[in-house]
């Protein structure tokens, strides 16, 4: 059991919740890459291994902090050979249910990850396992659960949340969150909260 689950985070399904078959799941990666690309579930394991701090801030008002294993936004761009005319990145969930679209420069963050694991313990669908986002510099809606699809892309574009009136950026921004950990109540500044 993920610490996801011990401490009770809310959980959303935005788009569906899709089921996945290790066996058969494809990440794929495309769009403005010099190659086309399909990662079985042994290439993604097998690709460097990152685990990063950093807490998870959802827009509707919670947070929460752990240790996310996966591989670094960074690593995984080695992987593949992207136009450098492409500036956004489309993420999309297995299904096409949710997609957001990210620009690539917030996702050049040493603690942005494709997550596969929480605190030591796979990440479960309810809350986007297999394999997820974490871009803690961003609210939550941009870390795409169950990814299916990488896109590389040109231009910003809608996604779930934003087509229901969220910012397309996914700027953190002052307030407050619900710190899941400690269950207290904390202002936070805006931008990625490191304080606490």
């Amino acid at each position: 059991m993920s610490i996801l689950k011990e401490l009770k985070a809310p959980i959303f399904k935005a788009g569906g919740m899709p089921s996945i078959d290790l066996e058969s799941y494809r990440l794929f990666v495309g769009g403005m890459v010099r190659e086309e690309k399909r990662f079985s579930w042994q290439e993604i394991l097998a690709m460097p291994k990152s685990t990063v701090n950093c807490r998870l801030i959802s827009v509707s008002g919670w947070s929460v902090r752990a240790d996310w294993e996966g591989i670094g936004w960074r690593d995984f761009l080695k992987q593949i050979s992207v136009d450098p005319k492409a500036n956004h990145v489309r993420f999309t969930s297995v299904g096409g249910g949710y997609k957001t679209v990210v620009p690539s420069e917030d996702l050049d963050h040493p603690r942005v990850l494709l997550a596969y694991k929480v605190n030591g313990e796979p990440i479960e669908p309810e809350y986007g396992g297999p394999l997820r986002m974490v871009i803690p510099n961003l609210w939550g809606y941009k870390s795409c659960k169950w990814l299916g699809r990488i896109e590389f892309i040109d231009h910003m574009e809608g996604g779930y949340w934003e087509d229901r009136g969220y910012s397309q950026s996914g700027k953190i921004e002052p307030g407050f969150t619900f710190d899941i950990n400690s269950q207290t109540r904390r202002p936070i500044s805006g931008g990625e909260v490191i304080e606490f």
